[in-house]
């Protein structure tokens, strides 16, 4: 007998994430299909005393299906605020959009019990699925979602990957005549110098993570959180640091000092990076060029990463009212 919409509803719990959780939830949390360590929490607690957490568990028959990052201000549900992206997290075996839509449906009725108005959703973009998982964007048309916010990111996909163009590599070219070297390195101290002038120059702002956060996280995540260098006479002139996946190695921060600029450090660093290093990971993905909420792009920022063969993928955020 076929079961009626309310009879399998029952069979979906939604319960909220405490510590107790940990343990099933970072076990969980590499078998999806749609996750990267930033969903561990050993990297999500690291914020833990600036965001309110109400991460969700989703349970069917009392065994996890699914894990939803999240943190509540007042009447709002964001997930996550602490992260690049969140959404919910899901298997590809015995998991449908029909279990997606039940997931939703149960989260809403137990956010609106508990005051919670609206959720500021930000799902994880396709090119860090190991298989497909937009499940959650057909259950946010179902549930009158609207994206808020788009922001453009530059990436290269390695299979077929467009070269650097003309100017890119004779700015590669000169660089390595200048003599300049490119190395992973642990001088987080060095490079967050140069960032922190840059940031502070140019959009009178501070790097998101602190010196010591970012040296925390690489100390619990080191072969997801690298850095690279250029080095000049002993010294750095520029760097990245990179959050590695296994199907996206992804610009977290980058930086050149003065001379760094003028030596074009940056352009042999990425031809590094992309040709050799990170040459067997699906995707390259340069970070995105907005401000603003996305309504401001930076156009000689995308150019860059246009001629190093970026191409657009977005970063949405959508919100649902309850």
């Amino acid at each position: 007998m076929t079961k009626n919409r309310s009879e399998v509803l029952q069979m979906i719990e939604i319960v909220r994430y405490t510590p107790e959780w940990q343990k099933e939830w970072d076990e969980f949390v590499p078998t999806t299909k749609n996750s990267t360590f930033l969903h561990m929490r050993q990297y999500m607690d690291y914020h833990s005393d600036r965001f309110a957490d109400y991460s969700l568990v989703a349970l069917k028959k009392g065994k996890t299906v699914g894990l939803l990052p999240a943190c509540r201000e007042g009447d709002t549900l964001y997930s996550h605020r602490g992260l690049t992206y969140g959404g919910w997290l899901t298997r590809a075996a015995h998991f449908s959009v029909i279990d997606m839509l039940e997931i939703w449906d149960c989260m809403a009725a137990m956010l609106k019990a508990d005051g919670v108005n609206r959720l500021i959703y930000k799902p994880v973009p396709h090119i860090y699925h190991s298989y497909p998982a937009e499940e959650d964007l057909y259950a946010i048309f179902r549930h009158n979602g609207r994206l808020i916010e788009s922001n453009i990111s530059s990436a290269i996909m390695q299979e077929g990957k467009i070269s650097f163009n003309s100017t890119m590599k004779q700015m590669a070219k000169q660089a390595a005549n200048n003599r300049i070297s490119v190395a992973e390195s642990d001088d987080f101290g060095a490079f967050w110098d140069i960032l922190t002038d840059l940031l502070q120059s140019r959009y009178n702002a501070i790097p998101v993570h602190s010196l010591e956060e970012i040296k925390l996280l690489h100390s619990r995540f080191p072969g997801n959180i690298r850095l690279f260098t250029v080095m000049h006479s002993g010294h750095i002139i520029a760097g990245t640091v990179i959050f590695a996946t296994k199907r996206v190695a992804h610009v977290q921060y980058i930086a050149a000092s003065p001379e760094g600029k003028e030596l074009k450090a940056l352009p042999l660093l990425f031809n590094h990076l992309i040709n050799e290093t990170f040459s067997d990971v699906p995707y390259f993905d340069f970070g995105t060029s907005n401000e603003q909420h996305g309504q401001y792009l930076n156009e000689g920022l995308i150019i860059q990463k246009c001629g190093m063969g970026g191409r657009g993928i977005v970063y949405n955020t959508y919100s649902i009212d309850f």
